[in-house]
């Protein structure tokens, strides 16, 4: 199920980025540009960081920024950065990121199943230490392809 989320087209990789901003915004990006979520969206993620801190940050090495429905989700949709070099988004426990995975729910219930796909994937330790080391979008996709 989570490849038909998780594509080539939504897949990105890049050696580093300059801060948990960059990659934040790198994430969007496949989301922006099919309009799935709106730049609202975005603006949302960076003013929750404010006030919340980085409660997108889920575990060592996993970020799923995501905002309210209402604030500019526009469908359901899932992207996914991997950032080489890793970002430190100021998470104490977690810190750096390599995974960020951008969540995108126009409601409360229609990502149940998404996040219980993802959920089974962040908790399988072999599959999440593949993701880390993967280099391609095709080897990203291969550990996808199993949930």
């Amino acid at each position: 199920m989570l490849n038909d989320w998780l594509n080539a087209d939504h897949i990105q990789l890049c050696d580093q980025v300059t801060d948990w901003q960059e990659a934040v915004t790198l994430s969007a990006q496949p989301l922006l540009q099919r309009g799935v979520i709106t730049a609202d969206y975005l603006t949302a993620i960076f003013r929750q960081y404010q006030a919340l801190g980085p409660y997108f940050v889920l575990a060592p090495g996993i970020a799923m920024p995501h905002a309210r429905p209402e604030e500019g989700a526009k469908a359901l949709g899932l992207s996914l950065l991997k950032v080489n070099q890793g970002v430190h988004f100021q998470s104490e426990d977690n810190d750096p990121v390599f995974i960020v995975v951008m969540l995108s729910a126009p409601d409360s219930s229609s990502h149940i199943e998404m996040i219980s796909q993802l959920a089974e994937l962040f908790s399988d330790s072999e599959a999440m230490e593949k993701l880390f080391l993967a280099q391609t979008k095709r080897q990203i996709e291969d550990v996808i392809a199993n949930y």
